[in-house]
């Protein structure tokens, strides 16, 4: 009888493994920006499907297009949607207007949407919309339906800090404690995440050094040495991210936790944009899939992946700035990989041209005109910009999108019908372990 619980322990673990591998496997921490500054973009419902292609389980869209919004319904996808700069006077002041935007934003049902960002990079423009930033966000929060999981952040600049190099000297700007302050008490309070945008591609330009470049592209490299923390880095991604994370803990909000509403490398640029090709681009990004699949996470948060949401979806032609702005795509409109990624499932291609509806014309339309409520995003190659990197570079801001509609969304991970499909194939497992259980104590 010893000897049968024996096996019937070993046996009970072994389909534990097995039970658990398609749950992890479901976890997903990764998602993608789906800028709209282009002319050529395919329709919303061929991007929806391309999507179900890859593991990407989260979209943030800088608007509410409509179109877009319901072209995820039925996916699987969840969704990141914000209300722009100019919605938060009106956000702040009336409790009414916050409940007609989320009437009208955020579907009742499909697709899911997990979080609202108000504004973006809202810190750095005037001090009144900073002032007014967490009122908007209150309102917008109880105008929620009851026992709603939505949470209601707001995008940041990675130049919020001060100091990031080494990582553990991470702390933010004393000059923007009042309006901070208070957003990361509103955060805490409503277990809402800590939105940030680091790019090592923006430290790489500060830095244009061959073992820099090798930190930022997750390539083997002799590692940074953190003596505050006694922690040693390998990668630029992991430095920006925990530097982020200090200077919360430093805050004392230990628990709020850190999304990456951007990160990317531009495949194309200007002449002068050292490291903006094709090959670098590959590296960053298939590096920082194989980083997050790994659930390794970051030196000073260890065993569970950040979640991510990587810039960008197309190539958009029409965003100004530096011809690095426009070559962001992880995608071409032609709906295949601008390079190999990590991203599709089952060694897919992306889909056939040929399959998509053609696109409606849009000549009639004048190129850079504004949909309402857009409002143009200032990046640190562009004049103007409030971008400042440190001294190492760790904290260099991201491009953004030129004319942001202002929705974003922390999408929360629903399995997809390849997820759900795995996971009830472990019930026939399950089922037989049981039966032989039984005929071993029989």
């Amino acid at each position: 009888m010893t000897e049968r619980r024996e096996l019937l322990l070993l046996a009970f673990f072994g389909v534990l493994q097995l039970v658990r591998l398609p749950f992890a496997a479901s976890q997903s921490f990764i998602g993608i920006n789906y800028g709209e500054v282009a002319d050529n973009l395919p329709p919303p419902s061929s991007t929806a499907r391309l999507l179900q292609s890859t593991t990407i389980t989260k979209v943030r869209l800088y608007g509410t297009d409509p179109a877009i919004v319901s072209a995820f319904a039925g996916t699987g996808i969840s969704l990141l949607l914000g209300a722009t700069n100019g919605d938060i006077a009106n956000l702040a002041s009336s409790p009414a207007a916050a409940a007609a935007w989320v009437a009208a934003h955020l579907p009742a049902s499909s697709p899911a949407v997990s979080t609202v960002s108000v504004g973006n990079e809202v810190l750095f423009a005037d001090a009144s919309l900073a002032s007014q930033l967490v009122p908007a966000m209150q309102n917008l929060y109880d105008a929620l339906p009851p026992n709603s999981s939505v949470k209601v952040s707001t995008v940041n600049a990675m130049d919020v800090l001060a100091s990031s190099d080494p990582p553990s000297s991470g702390a933010f700007k004393p000059e923007l404690a009042a309006a901070l302050d208070p957003l990361l008490a509103f955060l805490s309070k409503t277990g809402s995440p800590f939105l940030i945008n680091p790019y090592p591609y923006f430290a790489y330009l500060s830095d244009p050094r061959p073992e820099t470049l090798a930190f930022c592209l997750f390539q083997p490299n002799a590692g940074r040495p953190d003596a505050g923390s006694g922690l040693t880095y390998t990668n630029m991604f992991d430095a920006q991210v925990d530097a982020v994370r200090a200077a919360l803990d430093a805050k004392g909000y230990k628990d709020v936790e850190i999304v990456v509403a951007e990160t990317g490398w531009p495949h194309k640029g200007d002449p002068d944009e050292a490291g903006a090709t094709v090959e670098n681009a590959r590296a960053f990004v298939s590096g920082l899939v194989s980083h997050l699949n790994s659930l390794a996470g970051t030196p000073r948060a260890p065993g569970k992946s950040v979640e991510t949401y990587i810039f960008a979806m197309y190539d958009e032609d029409l965003k100004p700035g530096k011809a690095s702005e426009r070559y962001f795509g992880l995608f071409q409109t032609s709906l295949t990989e601008t390079y190999p990624t990590g991203l599709l499932r089952n060694g897919t291609a992306g889909l056939i041209p040929a399959t998509v509806p053609t696109p409606a014309p849009t000549t009639s339309a004048p190129a850079l005109k504004p949909t309402p409520g857009q409002q143009p995003q200032v990046t640190p190659g562009q004049q103007g910009s409030t971008a400042a990197a440190g001294p190492s570079g760790l904290c260099t801001p991201g491009p953004g999108t030129a004319t942001s509609r202002g929705t974003t969304t922390t999408a929360c991970a629903h399995p997809n019908a390849a997820e759900s499909s795995r996971t009830s194939s472990t019930l026939p497992i399950i089922v037989v372990f049981w039966f032989i259980a039984l005929q071993m104590f029989i």
